[in-house]
This record gives C-alpha cells, structure tokens and sequence, in this order.
C-alpha cells in the first residue's frame, strides 16, 4: 500500500497542526507495513530521506523569498511528482494553496482531503482572498475522491452546503506519561502562577481579545504567550503590547517541555474561533489544563460542558478574576476531559479507524 501524505510543510512538526498530524499518522502507518512517503519543504530542517520508517520527498519551496505566493509553486512541485511516483493514494491536508492545482493529481490514484477549517472565513484574508479560497474549496470537494472533516462542525457544513459525505476522523492526543517542574525554569515560569495560550500568532485565534482580558488592574496573572513571534502579526502584537503584563517566549516545538508548560498553567486559552478540531486543544485536555476556551461550535463539539466558554475580553476578564472555579469547577472538567482523550481521541482509537477507511476507499 504507498500512500502519500501532502499539503503541509513537512515533518518532523516545526510548525502547526497539520504537520503534528502528519507525524503522527504517517510514523503510524509505517509501524502498521505501509509504505508511507511525506511531502517536506526544502527549507524544512529536517534533510534527512528517512523519518521513523516514512520517507520524505523534499520539494522546493520558495515562500521565504517570495512570501505567501510562494506555497502554491511548493504545492504545486508536490503535486507534479505525485505523477511519478505510482501511489494508490494521495492524501492531502488542506487545500489553500493546492486546489487550483487538483486537475494534475494522477487520474489513477485515489485523492484524499482533509478539509480543515473553514479557511475562506479566517480574518487574516482580505475579502478577495476569501472569495478565492471559497473557490478553492468548491473546487477540492468536487474534485476530491473522497473528504475527511476533522469535527463534526465541519462534517455539517460539507453535508449541508455541498450535499457530499464526508468520513469524520478528529486529530489525537496521547495522555503524557510526564510533567517536570524543572523545565519551566528556563522560562523563568512558576508552577500555577501563570496563564497561558499557545497558539499560531493569528488573528482568528484571537489572540488580541486574550490580551486585552489581561489589561485590567484586576488581573495580576501574568499571560504567557507560546507561538512563533517571527511574522509580522508577531511582530506588531509584541509592540502592540510591550507594556503589558505578558511574555511572547515563542515557539516551543519539544513536547515534553510544551506539555509541563500546559500542564502548570493556572488557566489555558484556546482562542481559535475557525476550523476544525484543533490537535493543541486535545494536546492541552491531556495535559490536564483548566480550559477556557473561545464560544464556538468546534470548540463546543469537543469540549461540551468540561470548559468555561468566552466571547469577547470582558467575559474572559471575569472568568479569570473568578477563582473559585479553579477548585469548585475544574477538578471535575479536568477529569472528564482526560477521560474523554483516552476514550474517544487516542491514537489507538482515531488511527486505527482511519487506516480502515482508507482501505476502504482503496477498495471501491
């Protein structure tokens, strides 16, 4: 079985979610006897032609140079050598930058795509962006053998919209076997006496109405912000907010430092209001983190009742100042939400079952 895994910047994870997907499902798959191959960014750090089992193809990528246009000449390159390499499938994670490509994809192997979020509504796009991507999508669901949505939110959206089936496969998380104190110490972090959001430094994610929660007096909790700073929405949030009472510390990609972070936090944020089910959610569940999260139907689906919910900076300011949650609420979110990662988002349960439906598919 050679199946191709695309659309990201390659692995091992130094970026996002999508490339923490693909980690993990590939080095999967290849522990399972398939033969798996990875897509990689020719700037990605990793040279090597061998991960865990998987083999990397690096394409030339040329955004560092050429900015966002970049990623469709990348995604293009990948696409072109899906064409000589005989796959029985392809799947692809998302599609900003590859849909208007879809037509080049070799017309014998089956096209997989995860869709994602709803990407033509994220507000870093201006209005003709949107329409585009809105385009885009069209085209991939039309395109696409088959669809993969990662929440049921977007598994509605499809059905509703577009009248095409999609099989529901959420991203996983593992509960860590370790936490250690020791680490935060090299961000000159204190066990319970932080905040903390780690997310991609992106508008939708609204990173800003976090912030701005922290602004007021009543708030004397630091907030520690994980994400990389080297863009220029990192940038203009750094200045923005040089006199807060925040830390950018910037992208930490070793997971068992990332994990003690979330996991002594006194309150975690997940700000992210577009998308799908998001891997740093169900990584912060299984870590044990108290959770407030922003009030959306994707965040909703996977946390239910177990979180505290906000809409703007005032809500948030008020769940912060009441700390009486933190011992009357939380223990018993925490706990449902662990047990919901072992029973319903481990790698045991969601990989397994997409590795069936993909021989499924390669059946029909």
């Amino acid at each position: 079985m050679r199946i191709a895994i695309l659309g990201t910047r390659g692995i091992p994870n130094h970026y996002g979610g999508f490339e923490q997907y693909a980690e993990l499902f590939a080095t999967f798959l290849a522990k399972e006897g398939w033969d798996v191959t990875v897509y990689n960014s020719s700037d990605h750090l990793f040279q090597g032609s061998d991960y865990k089992g998987v083999h990397i193809r690096h394409i030339f990528d040329p955004e560092k140079k050429m900015g966002t246009i970049g990623q469709f000449f990348y995604d293009l390159g990948c696409i072109l050598d899906t064409r000589k390499q005989n796959f029985d499938l392809v799947y692809q994670l998302g599609y900003t930058s590859s849909a208007i490509f879809n037509f080049l994809f070799p017309k014998k192997t089956v096209i997989v795509t995860n869709m994602d979020g709803l990407e033509w509504k994220r507000s870093k796009y201006n209005k003709w962006v949107q329409r585009f991507l809105l385009f885009s999508e069209q085209i991939v669901v039309n395109k696409s053998d088959y669809l993969v949505a990662d929440s049921l939110g977007i598994q509605s959206y499809l059905d509703g919209k577009y009248n095409k089936p999609s099989y529901y496969s959420a991203y996983t998380a593992d509960i860590p076997s370790l936490f250690d104190e020791q680490l935060l110490n090299r961000y000159n972090l204190i066990a319970k006496a932080y905040n903390l959001l780690v997310a991609r430094l992106e508008p939708e994610n609204n990173i800003e109405m976090i912030i701005d929660a922290h602004l007021p007096e009543n708030v004397r909790t630091t907030l520690v912000v994980i994400g990389n700073t080297n863009t220029k929405y990192g940038h203009y949030l750094q200045d923005k907010y040089k006199t807060a009472n925040v830390s950018f510390i910037g992208a930490v990609y070793d997971k068992i430092t990332l994990d003690s972070i979330r996991h002594y936090a006194r309150f975690y944020f997940h700000g992210h209001s577009v998308g799908g089910t998001n891997p740093s959610l169900l990584e912060a569940m299984a870590c044990g983190c108290n959770i407030v999260a922003h009030d959306n139907i994707f965040n909703k689906s996977i946390l239910q009742g177990d979180a505290y919910y906000f809409a703007n900076a005032k809500e948030l300011n008020a769940i912060i100042c009441n700390t009486s949650v933190l011992t009357t609420f939380f223990p018993n979110a925490v706990a449902a939400n662990l047990a919901r990662i072992a029973n319903v988002y481990s790698e045991s349960q969601i990989f397994v079952a997409m590795k069936r439906q993909l021989e499924v598919w390669l059946k029909q």
